[in-house]
């Protein structure tokens, strides 16, 4: 009977789901940001964490990053959405929704990190391979919250879905200080990340990202070079959980 039991109790241990670790954030965190374009005013940004939504079993955060702003000559509403993992911070969906001077585009990633590939909606026939634990643009922004960062040392991963675009990079640049919404003035740590692709993080865009350097890691600045001008995104609002 003892040994029915032990036998039992190891079943159902192996069945259960591992625990949901702890993050710095939850859902209804919303970031807002002001957005410039050089010395001018384009727009606004947020980074949320939208909802929770379930991704072939897989209970996931929804991570959504949106940049809006109109000039005379440019007008742009992008928006990222990463279905990524609760219980093991992977991405299994990446949505892209642009509109670039009122012209649409949208693609669709489903991602399969235990088989290793991705494909893209509308293309069925062609399957890419993607690495063990991916990542996708909108899920580093989170990735990084989490992640240990010395300043000085430059970090290497092999993790963004899209297999031939590692490895991604992430160099603390240095230590400086930054003023929240509320007033305070706080520490962050200032990074620059580099993903071998045409967004944000790509090495023509330069970004630098300012983080609270505690524990929750705040982006509070974000920075990137654009063929039409550079675009500062500065943390003007925020809704803490």
């Amino acid at each position: 009977m003892n040994s029915l039991l032990l036998a039992l109790s190891l079943f159902q241990g192996a069945t259960q789901p591992p625990p949901v670790p702890h993050y710095p954030w939850a859902v209804g965190e919303t970031l807002t940001y002001s957005a410039k374009l050089g010395m001018l005013s384009l727009g606004s940004g947020t980074l949320e964490v939208a909802g929770l939504d379930t991704v072939r079993g897989a209970e996931s955060f929804r991570f959504r990053f949106r940049l809006q702003g109109r000039t005379v000559f440019y007008s742009l509403d992008d928006v990222l959405e990463s279905y990524t993992g609760t219980r093991d911070m992977v991405s299994r969906r990446f949505v892209q929704d642009f509109v670039e001077n009122d012209k649409p585009s949208h693609r669709l990633f489903e991602i399969f990190p235990d088989s290793g590939f991705y494909r893209e909606h509308g293309k069925d026939t062609v399957v890419r391979a993607a690495p063990a634990a991916p990542l996708d643009d909108a899920a580093f922004f989170y990735f990084i919250r989490v992640t240990p960062l010395e300043v000085g040392k430059k970090y290497t991963y092999d993790r963004y879905f899209r297999k031939d675009k590692n490895p991604v990079t992430i160099e603390v640049v240095k230590r400086e200080k930054m003023e929240l919404p509320d007033g305070r003035e706080v520490p962050c740590l200032v990074l620059h990340p580099v993903i071998d692709t045409k967004g944000m993080f790509s090495k023509r865009s330069d970004t630098r990202l300012w983080l609270t350097d505690d524990e929750r890691r705040l982006p509070v600045q974000i920075r990137s070079k654009f063929p039409f001008g550079t675009i500062t995104l500065r943390l003007k609002d925020m809704v803490l959980r």
